[in-house]
């Protein structure tokens, strides 16, 4: 199947801004209930930081980037968006975008219940302090 493709990855210092853009194949846009974003740091596991559960009847965002992370979609472009601000250094990691289908709207946000989605190969943050 064709992989959504990430974008917007950059090498910045503490306290600026990014934003990540992932465009999504328009069968997955239309078939998928969740789509998200999660990252992962050198060494650690893979872990959810935003998800929207039907175009944003719920919202996941993870407790770490609350109040500083913004996730939205754009419906005529297909696009799952994330607007990061106020960075911190424990922010750097791959970002990689998923989408796919949850039977829960709790669980969307849950790397363990997305695996099977479908994922993009990521985009690169680094935050220096």
């Amino acid at each position: 199947q064709v992989q959504p493709v990430e974008s917007g990855g950059d090498s910045v210092q503490a306290g600026g801004s990014l934003r990540l853009s992932c465009v999504v194949p328009a069968s997955t846009f239309s078939s998928a209930n969740c789509m998200g974003w999660f990252r992962q740091a050198p060494g650690k596991g893979r872990e959810g930081v935003a998800a929207v559960y039907l175009g944003g009847e719920h919202t996941y965002v993870a407790r770490s980037v609350k109040g500083r992370f913004t996730i939205f979609q754009d419906n005529a472009q297909k696009t799952l968006n994330l607007q990061m601000d106020s960075l911190k250094p424990e922010d750097s990691g791959m970002y990689y975008c998923a989408a796919g289908g949850v039977a829960h709207a709790a669980r969307c946000g849950d790397y363990d219940i997305m695996r099977a989605a479908n994922w993009g190969k990521g985009t690169l943050v680094t935050i220096s302090s």
